[in-house]
């Protein structure tokens, strides 16, 4: 498939746009709610949906000829998911989103799709779970990659308790193609999962507020609320096969905090820290913000600790040179301490 030039994007963007505005307009819906309902008039090749009568006629007509003039069959699964994350970023110019429910940034999927890359093959069927899926722009982000480098067994699982954000997931897989299993629930309760062999998440921030529904959790407060993120990790690992890899997005400085023992006791039961890398700071807002990327594997199936830890800083992406040297030491790492899946 020929690749579209960025003026493609942007026009069928401008098109899903107006389509949003028509939509909010007439039914005064929030503006992820209209793009929902666009979404799903696409998804049925372009008829307009008016049970209810809540469109004007006017509305109808215009929505039918917006949709005339789309067609998703020339675009990339890639070049769909950037027109998907275009319309989300306008979201959040017009809407408050909470710092947890705001999209991975692509250069952070990229990371965590190299390393997903370069701890597993190509002849590998890989099963991708994400805990904390969201609009699902990291999981989509990271298969679409995969499968561009010649990944051919992929399926993914996300799971998130935020019924808007599984919609939009929802619709960017059936747009993209993917084979994506979405579930609504909350992610600290019993997960019926195959067990994955790769888990890749970046991890919301803050407190779980139902204590008692964690209390089995080993990585659980001994008083007040627990941090989600940590619990995730927990609940991560449970359903990763033996020798399976997490890859996370965490905050910077995970382990400074007093609970974070109970979690470094969990991560040493159940699997093994491998590496933790330190994102640029150019990426983030404040210091405070600044993130990581943390890779564990669960014991089993012939995982072993890596002799040499790897920590360390992400040079700027700016500096393309030394950003190259680094990939290229974590290349021969991976080599070194003879990592990946087995099977």
């Amino acid at each position: 498939m020929n690749k579209l030039g960025l003026e493609d994007i942007k026009k069928t963007y401008d098109l899903i746009e107006k389509g949003i505005n028509l939509v909010q307009k007439d039914r005064e819906l929030s503006y992820l709610d209209a793009f929902l309902q666009v979404a799903d008039d696409l998804l049925e090749n372009g008829k307009v949906y008016n049970e209810n009568g809540d469109l004007q006629d006017e509305t109808v007509a215009n929505l039918a000829d917006i949709y005339q003039q789309i067609d998703f069959k020339y675009f990339s699964k890639e070049e769909i998911r950037q027109i998907i994350q275009l319309v989300l970023l306008q979201s959040y110019r017009q809407e408050r989103i909470q710092a947890n429910h705001q999209m991975t940034p692509d250069s952070i999927g990229v990371l965590v799709e190299y390393l997903v890359e370069k701890l597993t093959k190509r002849s590998q069927k890989l099963e991708l779970l994400d805990l904390a899926v969201g609009t699902g722009n990291l999981l989509e982000a990271v298969m679409n990659r995969l499968e561009a480098n010649g990944w051919q067994q992929l399926h993914g699982v996300g799971v998130d308790n935020d019924d808007t954000l599984l919609a939009i997931a929802s619709v960017a897989a059936q747009f993209e193609q993917q084979s994506i299993d979405l579930i609504h629930q909350d992610s600290m309760g019993e997960l019926l999962l195959q067990p994955a062999n790769v888990v890749i998440s970046d991890l919301p921030v803050g407190y779980y507020p139902i204590d008692d529904r964690v209390q089995s959790f080993e990585t659980h407060a001994s008083s007040g609320h627990s941090y989600v993120h940590h619990l995730m990790i927990e609940q991560s690992l449970k359903a990763l096969q033996p020798g399976g890899f997490a890859i996370f997005v965490v905050p910077r400085g995970l382990f400074e905090s007093q609970e974070a023992q109970s979690l470094l006791k969990y991560i040493q039961k159940a699997g093994y820290l491998q590496s933790l890398l330190n994102l640029p700071a150019e990426l983030f807002a404040s210091e405070k913000s600044q993130k990581s990327i943390l890779l564990l594997q669960k014991k089993g199936a012939g995982a072993h600790q890596a002799q040499q830890v790897l920590l360390g800083d992400f040079p700027s992406f700016k500096n393309k040179e030394e950003f190259g040297d680094f990939l290229a030491q974590i290349d021969q790492w991976i080599l070194n301490e003879k990592l990946g899946l087995s099977n």
